[in-house]
């Protein structure tokens, strides 16, 4: 029985995504594809590199600034100088692709089709001409599809295109190609995952939190993205055979103080879970 999992996006509650990893792993549940979107997709990059689910969250930790951006008061006077400026979004991310190829190249892995420890699909959306493309290291047999997936690519550039968040970050550059978040079109990717061969596939996502007045514009913004693709995740999660819906409790898009917390969040959500998912999965 060969198990894939999808991993949504979801700024800084993607950590939530090592702590299932996690319970999985202690549950002796072997994952032999993986997928994910923005931030599910660093879970993802780091998972098939080798890192293990402890250390994702250091690693977050550590680096919390380069992968998840910067605080809100910054981000309000960014905002004055993009108006002034007309500029496309706060950071270029360049941060992000740095710091994920040396991770990378630590476990002497440059581009993302030299990765084998198991498939990953990444999605990211062409803002040029609206097409959704896929970063893998194993393309699914299928007709006059090839030219949407792409692996040789840097591991840290295509972490990146799937992360720009539009107005957060801006484009990503790659060829001909101008990326953003992969979150646009597919925030779960779970067909492109049971593409890969799997007879089971495990959806991870995260409850929406309500809109309140204590809400600032970045809550706005995660809000508007979560309603605006709700419908396509839906048709995506529906091919899962099991989801796992992760509640962070209110935690914003750059809220890099929660990390623990989102952890502990995916790690119990799953472990409560546990008994379900094996029975999914053991299904005949």
């Amino acid at each position: 029985m060969k198990i894939g999992i999808a991993l949504s996006g979801g700024g800084t509650r993607g950590i939530a995504h090592a702590g299932v990893l996690k319970a999985l792993e202690e549950n002796n549940i072997k994952i032999n594809a993986i997928g994910g979107t923005s931030s599910g997709a660093l879970i993802a990059g780091l998972y098939v590199l080798g890192y293990a689910p402890e250390e994702m969250l250091d690693l977050f930790k550590k680096h919390a600034k380069e992968i998840v951006g910067v605080g809100i008061n910054p981000m309000i006077s960014r905002i004055r100088n993009i108006i002034k400026k007309q500029n496309t979004g706060f950071r270029k991310g360049e941060d992000i692709e740095k710091l994920f190829n040396q991770l990378a190249q630590d476990k002497g892995i440059k581009t993302i089709s030299e990765i084998n420890k198991m498939p990953i699909a990444i999605p990211a959306v062409d803002i040029k001409n609206g097409k959704e493309y896929i970063f893998t290291n194993h393309i699914p047999n299928e007709k006059n599809v090839y030219k949407k997936y792409i692996g040789d690519i840097s591991v840290g550039k295509a972490l990146r295109a799937t992360s720009s968040f539009p107005a957060v970050f801006c484009p990503c550059d790659f060829g001909e190609h101008k990326f953003l978040d992969g979150g646009a079109l597919n925030n779960v990717p779970v067909m492109e995952v049971k593409k890969q061969g799997m007879d089971r596939v495990l959806a991870v996502n995260f409850k929406a939190d309500e809109i309140t007045d204590r809400s600032n514009y970045l809550d706005i913004a995660m809000r508007t993205i979560d309603l605006m693709g709700s419908k396509i995740a839906e048709e995506n999660v529906k091919q899962s055979d099991y989801v796992i819906t992760i509640c962070t409790d209110k935690t914003g898009l750059l809220d890099i103080e929660k990390l623990d917390s989102c952890y502990q969040y995916g790690y119990r959500t799953t472990m409560e879970q546990i008994n379900k998912i094996k029975e999914i999965i053991e299904e005949e």
